[in-house]
């Protein structure tokens, strides 16, 4: 099966065809930099990550642009609040991003652009509006005439009327219609500025991914992508201006992925239920809540909560199991042949998951069928060539999804000596027929999370959480 894409447009899967064969043009809508990132902006940074790297794994080349908003009501409500320059702000938060970014494992992206070094492209955009009479001024700033375009309304599926029922208009705005929306905001005191053709101000939040995305990607791309709650008004609003401005298609697919919930809400500042990624990382692995994130298909809400983190630990923990040592070297035999055709079968699956509008859940159960298979065939003895197969098998796809099992520190690392010593001397308890005190420690070592396995080599442990 060829690779289906679930478009937001069309509200269907469809066939994955680029603009130009072998290249991804891909814009994702970057963080607001007024405030600490949370889980939710790593969840579409790990989900679009994992698209990226997919496509790469079929053999695209990806173009792949994220931006960073520094201009923006937040930004200079913060300066304002603070005393800071919006511009320290933002680049404060672009720096801790980038760490995180990091931390995460997330490819960076190809391009990382700005607003505040976008706004001739932005100006420009906005005058070609106005001359085709998309746009108008008032004393407030440039609007977007929403009534000038016909298909307005076609992502989100709102008819125009329905929208506009019980919209406010701000003081001060004067538009001719209560939907129309802000190209260009005049200066007001204390806020930073730009000069333009309708005097100093700064762009509004729609007009500066469209013009990013015309800057760096052209004016058709493959794939733009974000959280379902961008859907509208901002990306509605995008592909409004940006086909006015073009007079063709903008994005040939719009993904979004769904929210992290936090006792049954969506995470949002407004609300005030967010877990910082510093606060997730300083308790977790990067690669537990990067496996909690793929362990849903990525178009759904997912439930975030202490008993899905700790599930997901040990689901890590059971992939790592995989990758121990064969304890002999059986290289032939049923064994061994059951254990190359649960690789190859793995293989197939997996892609034809992923082949399914990115069904990283699905695939993950094929990954996790093989371990149990590695598993399986450890204990009965296989090893060689075919051990290490499977198990290269394994680190391939996982690394296809951003999990990097191998090159991860064990868990436990320092803990490593101490705990040799207690299975040592277990070891000599057992010896000695001190049963009871063999199975306490055992026991104790379970209580903290330490699995311990005998085999005919000896005793084994691993950590699970």
């Amino acid at each position: 099966m060829a690779l289906q894409v679930y478009n937001t447009l069309t509200r269907r899967k469809e066939p994955f065809e680029t603009i130009e064969p072998g290249m991804v043009r891909m814009y994702v809508c970057g963080p607001t930099v007024y405030d600490k990132a949370h889980v939710g902006h790593a969840m579409s940074a790990i989900v679009f990550d994992m698209v990226r790297r997919y496509l790469q794994y079929k053999g695209y080349d990806v173009i792949h642009v994220m931006n960073f908003t520094d201009v923006d009501d937040k930004i200079i409500k913060r300066a304002q609040e603070t005393g800071d320059d919006p511009f320290a702000i933002s680049q404060r938060y672009v720096d801790e991003f980038h760490r995180h970014i990091d931390e995460l494992r997330v490819l960076p992206a190809t391009i990382y652009p700005r607003v505040s070094d976008t706004i001739p492209e932005i100006v420009d955009m906005v005058q070609t509006l106005q001359e085709s009479r998309y746009a108008y001024p008032t004393e407030g700033g440039v609007y977007f005439r929403v009534r000038q375009d016909d298909d307005y309304g076609k992502l989100s599926r709102r008819k125009l009327d329905d929208v506009l029922a019980g919209t406010r208009v701000e003081v001060g705005e004067n538009k001719e219609d209560p939907n129309d929306f802000a190209l260009w905001k005049a200066q007001k005191p204390g806020e930073p500025a730009w000069p333009s053709p309708w005097g100093p101000g700064r762009p509004g939040w729609h007009i500066e991914c469209s013009a990013m995305a015309l800057k760096h990607l052209g004016e058709r791309i493959d794939i733009h992508g974000g959280g379902n709650d961008l859907i509208f008004p901002h990306h509605e609003n995008e592909i409004a201006q940006t086909e006015s401005y073009t007079g063709q298609s903008f994005a040939r697919y719009w993904m979004h992925n769904g929210m992290l919930q936090l006792s049954g809400e969506k995470m949002s500042k407004s609300l005030g239920n967010l877990v910082t990624v510093d606060e997730f990382l300083a308790e977790h692995e990067a690669d537990v809540l990067r496996l909690l994130i793929l362990s849903s298909h990525y178009r759904k809400p997912l439930a975030f909560n202490a008993t899905v983190i700790e599930d997901n630990a040990r689901a890590l923990a059971r992939l790592r199991s995989a990758l121990r040592p064969a304890v002999d070297q059986i290289s032939s035999g049923p064994e061994a042949d059951a254990l190359a055709a649960a690789a190859a079968q793995a293989q197939a699956g997996f892609v034809d998951s992923m082949d399914d509008d990115f069904n990283t859940a699905g695939a993950l159960g094929y990954l996790f069928e093989l371990v149990t298979a590695i598993n399986r065939a450890r204990d009965a003895g296989v090893g060689g060539e075919p051990f290490a197969a499977a198990q290269a098998a394994l680190l391939e796809l996982t690394g296809v999804l951003g999990l990097q099992l191998e090159s991860a520190q064990p868990r436990g690392a320092e803990a490593a000596p101490f705990i040799d010593l207690l299975l040592e001397l277990r070891a000599k308890l057992r010896v000695v027929k001190q049963y009871a005190l063999a199975d306490e420690v055992r026991n104790r070592l379970t209580d903290l999370g330490v699995v311990v396995e005998d085999t005919r080599e000896g005793s084994t442990w691993r950590i699970e959480r």
